[in-house]
């Protein structure tokens, strides 16, 4: 056991240090987006899931990460009965069933903790393949393991979370060495497939279909669906170069912005720091997913690369897709900003997945 604590002095510490700058900024931004609201004190709820989060981290990053990919087959098929679960018993909140009421108050959102199975469960997969090329069969195989999941997910309905479970599949067949054919055909049969659940009418709901089109002209419905992305992309366009300063956005602090501290927390502190301070946390992602690479190409083992790669995917598409959401460059989907927005389920998943990370990290090192 001294042995395994010994371990933390080769975690990777910038990398911490550069998540913890990122939490800081995000408790910071909460605070002056909940000043004058009814959600003050969320700054405060947000510092005990951080708190959570570091415990779950360390946690995770002394069990051994082949451990988890030994169990990934128990692990996935808890996680189905977790989603199962939330359709059965889930507390209904605005019409849909996306979380467990327990004790204590606290709200458990499963679809959010699937991601890191999925992604234990996509590694011990695609490794289980190395050496030979990808078959149709390998391809559906690891369609499947996806899909399941995802179907529940889009049943809660939550289409957001369901989309975040995409990347973790295009990784692990990228890095499994899919041809460029097979790849081809796959993009090509996705579109197809898109396409004909837009156009039956049968599955998509008429509001997500508004919330899906609604950036490509918000003007067109400025106080409906356009609504959110009009008032973020004025919030953007209000801070200037330099930004209106803490607590002063117009935008943030006048209610205009919609929930300024989770799914448009970007927008509100664009309005209060400006340009300069939205390339800053821009240039914090970009280095701490260089990090995050970086030691995936130094893992002693392919399934420890390919554990780090499924969190690297799933970051990169949740921050592209929320700050393009922003910026109205891509739909409302509800996908909140990885160590910025407010949530004990996201950063809990943000954390243990940067434990599973720092795992095989300091497996490294181990004679």
């Amino acid at each position: 056991m001294i042995r395994r604590f010994l371990r933390f002095r080769d975690f990777d510490w910038p990398l911490l240090g550069m998540v913890m700058l990122m939490c800081i900024l995000s408790v910071l931004e909460i605070y002056s987006a909940t000043l004058h609201t009814k959600f003050v004190g969320f700054d405060r709820m947000q510092v005990v899931w951080i708190l959570a989060g570091l415990f779950g981290m360390f946690a995770m990053s002394v069990l051994d990460y082949h451990w988890l990919l030994d169990a990934s087959a128990w692990l996935y098929g808890v996680a189905v009965v977790s989603l199962l679960a939330v359709l059965v018993v889930g507390q209904r909140v605005m019409g849909a069933r996306r979380w467990i009421h327990l004790p204590g108050g606290i709200h458990f959102q499963p679809s959010e903790w699937v991601k890191l199975v999925l992604i234990v469960t996509m590694a011990r997969y695609i490794a289980g393949l190395y050496g030979r090329d990808l078959s149709w069969s390998d391809v559906f195989k690891a369609i499947a393991l996806i899909a399941v999941p995802m179907i529940l997910v889009l049943k809660q309905p939550d289409m957001g979370t369901a989309l975040t479970y995409s990347p973790i599949l295009f990784a692990g067949l990228f890095l499994g060495g899919i041809s460029w054919k097979k790849g081809l055909i796959l993009i090509v049969a996705g579109v197809t497939l898109i396409a004909g659940v837009w156009m039956s009418g049968k599955i998509l709901k008429p509001y997500q279909k508004a919330r899906l089109t609604s950036f490509i002209n918000p003007n067109a419905d400025p106080r409906g669906t356009g609504y959110q992305i009009l008032q973020s992309k004025i919030a953007v366009g209000d801070g200037g170069v330099f930004g209106r300063g803490a607590t002063k956005g117009t935008q943030t602090q006048g209610d205009f912005l919609p929930i300024p501290y989770t799914d448009f927390i970007f927008a509100a502190f664009s309005e209060e720091h400006g340009f300069v301070g939205a390339l800053f946390v821009l240039l914090l992602y970009f280095l701490i997913l260089m990090r995050l690479i970086q030691n995936a190409q130094t893992a002693s083992d392919l399934p420890g690369s390919l554990l780090i790669m499924g969190v690297v995917a799933t970051l990169i598409f949740e921050i592209a897709v929320n700050i393009g959401m922003v910026v109205g460059l891509m739909p409302v989907t509800g996908i909140p900003l990885p160590l910025m927005s407010y949530g004990g389920s996201s950063v809990l998943f943000t954390f243990l997945a940067l434990g599973m990370v720092m795992n095989v990290r300091m497996s490294r090192f181990v004679n």
